[in-house]
């Protein structure tokens, strides 16, 4: 039931129409070419394909089921970034003080706003924006400081909680930095939740005091404040929100800017205040679940010390000259961590958003810049579904160029995929052929971190050969302070995820429901546990669940059932191969694993977005699917196929048509018969974290889509 997909070069190449005899001239003056350069390259530098030969991880002992440490951790887990910073505000203490006056967050100021009217009707916001504006490590720690001291004014306690709901920007970031120095305990949700979901984290934690934007407070927060009977301050990072009197008595709405004079007030009387321990909670964060209500993590200081201590080890060369880009949701483990990285380690930290961060993004006016353009960012966190979208609007603008032009693209993308698979690199290529492609992310990007889902071997064999970096593929959960595993820069392999961090190890556990055993041979299979300081204190005021997903060894170390199915590589590293809660058992026996059939037919040109279904009761296989618009319609064309977008998605024989591409896709991936979707219904919608059908870091929320396609699931299983 392994979804690996094959990392051989030519499983991945691109087709092209050119003629035998002029492309027989061209192989010639490729080799010819490939010969001179491989010369210096032999004398002058390791080969990639060595490093990446050798052993990443090793089992502690040699009994099955052995905890797998990273080479570098053999005698012990590491657990803090600098000697004696043990807790989150003495890391920026000394980061502060050892980066005063260097940059560190970065605001693009807004020139102007405007409503676009799209040719069919629609209204849609463009913004016209100007240079980043800059605060330095000194000015960043006295406005962190100044804030926490006004909200220590407002009434908040130490080791309280305190909840901050708002979008990724640069008052985030100090809202945090306060929390860690005052130790107020940070409760963290996502601004893509729905008001239910809102209501249930904030009364659960029992918060009094809460951060936001003004956005949100007029969209999200106002219809259900008077559901949050404790609520008495609510802070808005970006001014005064238009009306001021339509909140319940006894609720107030303060300025983060009036907090901070409020605290710089106090400040000068030298008010004490209370510091962290490494035991004491940082963060409580509100996972966007999958699966029913939102689960409140709790996360120490020396949970997330430990995690960022084995992410940075992965990030060689990092400091000063590095500029990172923040624009997923800081709500997230996997930005939180990045950015947390990027502090500690005097880079700079430009904001963006994703309808900003592209010359070609939603918000941006066409003919201005998007955010990387300015930025120049030379690190970026990911989530593969927005890899996946940039993978397929390049190759559609591919597509669209001239037979020259697409078939010099093709022959400079395979040439550089055989010469990446072995382990050398492609000067020219990078210069002249993809240049373009890389400076759609401001053409300076060394390292791009991908983390929160799978990511397909075709869309990061893409990334590596169009944006000429590495990507750094990750494994980790918020239960885990989103630490696990990252891949070396330097392994271009696909379908891995890497070895352990420095900062943990981890086990196969035997699953014998879904056949997998640390015993199989050649590669030991199973449940992953992650063990090491980085693993969290368990589930806020959920006992039953904590105990279920953590416990204790004998040594006293503390582990984490994933839940996820994994394999070990003989050289240490970890392939993630299937999910507990994804395997289905149909009606004649067969296993089915969900997430392996939705990997397979995901990176369809025809394919935005699939979601594969099962149940005991049937014994076949149906899907749900957001079809590629331009695609479909094109797909309807050829077909003589007529109608609206919505009249195609709802048309039988365009589903046909789409099923027919899908099959031929899964017996391609090598799909069992009894995995491939019989039936599908076409989505005219797409899945966003709006609509609730996907998480913020856009995995599938199974039981919202379950739900939401009831009536397509009777009438595809035959009910109706």
């Amino acid at each position: 039931m392994n979804n690996h997909v094959s990392s051989k070069p030519s499983t991945m190449k691109l087709k092209h129409t050119i003629n035998p005899i002029l492309l027989y001239f061209i192989h010639f003056i490729i080799s010819l070419y490939t010969i001179l350069t491989y010369i210096p390259f032999y004398f002058f530098s390791e080969s990639r394909q060595e490093k990446s030969n050798q052993i990443k991880a090793k089992p502690v002992n040699s009994r099955p089921g052995s905890a797998y440490r990273s080479v570098n951790s053999l005698d012990g887990l590491a657990s803090v970034l600098y000697p004696g910073c043990d807790t989150l505000d003495k890391v920026f203490m000394y980061a502060k003080n050892k980066f005063k006056n260097k940059r560190l967050l970065g605001t693009r100021e807004i020139l102007n706003e405007e409503d676009e009217v799209q040719p069919n009707g629609k209204i849609f916001k463009k913004v016209i924006l100007g240079h980043y504006n800059w605060l330095s490590y000194e000015d960043v720690f006295i406005q962190a400081l100044n804030f926490g001291n006004g909200l220590q004014m407002l009434g908040q306690k130490p080791k309280t909680n305190i909840a901050i709901f708002c979008e990724t920007r640069a008052e985030w970031m100090i809202a945090a930095q306060a929390c860690f120095m005052y130790n107020f305990q940070l409760v963290t949700l996502y601004a893509t939740l729905g008001g239910p979901a809102i209501v249930h984290g904030l009364n659960e934690t029992e918060v009094t005091n809460i951060i936001t934007s003004k956005e949100l407070l007029q969209t999200k927060l106002k219809d259900i404040v008077s559901l949050v009977p404790r609520l008495q301050h609510i802070i808005t990072v970006d001014g005064k929100p238009p009306n001021w009197s339509e909140f319940p008595k006894g609720v107030i709405v303060h300025t983060m800017a009036a907090v901070q004079v409020l605290g710089a007030k106090a400040n000068m009387e030298n008010q004490p205040h209370s510091r962290p321990l490494p035991s004491d909670i940082a963060v409580i964060m509100y996972t966007s679940g999958s699966t029913g209500l939102p689960k409140g993590v709790m996360i120490s200081h020396s949970n997330i010390i430990a995690g960022i201590t084995g992410m940075a080890e992965r990030i060689p060369g990092l400091g000063e000259e590095d500029v990172y880009v923040g624009y997923l949701p800081l709500a997230h483990v996997l930005e939180l961590s990045a950015e947390l990285v990027c502090l500690s380690h005097g880079c700079r930290i430009g904001y963006s958003s994703p309808q900003t961060l592209a010359d070609q993004s939603s918000k941006i006016k066409k003919g201005s810049k998007g955010d990387t353009s300015m930025l120049k960012p030379t690190l970026m966190a990911a989530v593969p579904e927005i890899m996946d979208r940039i993978y397929k609007n390049v190759m559609n603008k591919v597509n669209e160029m001239s037979s020259f032009q697409r078939n010099l693209f093709i022959l400079a993308y395979n040439y550089k995929m055989e010469q990446i698979s072995k382990g050398r690199s492609t000067p020219l290529c990078d210069s002249f052929v993809f240049r373009k492609v890389r400076s759609l992310l401001g053409g300076n990007i060394r390292l791009l971190l991908c983390g929160g889902a799978p990511l397909s071997a075709t869309t990061q064999r893409f990334m590596n050969i169009c944006f000429c970096c590495p990507v750094g593929q990750g494994y980790g959960l918020t239960e885990s302070a989103g630490a696990g595993t990252i891949t070396e820069v330097w392994d271009y392999n696909t379908g891995r995820v890497g070895a352990p961090l420095v900062c943990c190890e981890i086990k196969l556990k035997n699953w014998e429901e879904g056949g997998y055993f640390n015993t199989d041979k050649p590669h030991p299979r199973g449940e992953i546990l992650i063990g090491g300081l980085n693993v969290t204190m368990g589930y806020y005021k959920n006992e039953a669940k904590t105990k279920t997903d953590f416990f204790e060894d004998e040594s006293g170390q503390r582990w984490l059932c994933t839940g996820d199915i994994g394999e070990f590589d003989p050289d240490g590293c970890l392939k993630i191969i299937d999910r507990k809660k994804d395997l289905v058992k149909l009606q004649a026996g067969e296993y089915v694993s969900l997430g392996k059939v939705e990997a397979a037919l995901k990176n369809l040109p025809l394919i935005d977005n699939i979601c594969a279904y099962a149940n005991s009761y049937h014994s076949y296989v149906i899907g749900f699917v957001v079809p590629n618009q331009k695609e479909l319609t094109e797909l309807a064309r050829k077909k003589g196929l007529k109608g609206t977008w919505e009249e195609l998605c709802n048309s039988c024989e365009m589903e046909n048509e789409v099923l027919k591409v899908l099959s031929e896709a899964a017996i391609s991936a090598s799909l069992e018969k009894f995995e491939i979707p019989v039936k599908i219904r076409l989505s005219p919608e797409p899945w966003t974290p709006e609509t609730g059908l996907v998480t913020d870091a856009f995995k599938l929320k199974r039981k919202e889509l379950k739900t939401h396609y009831q009536a397509d699931i009777e009438r595809m299983y035959g009910r109706k």
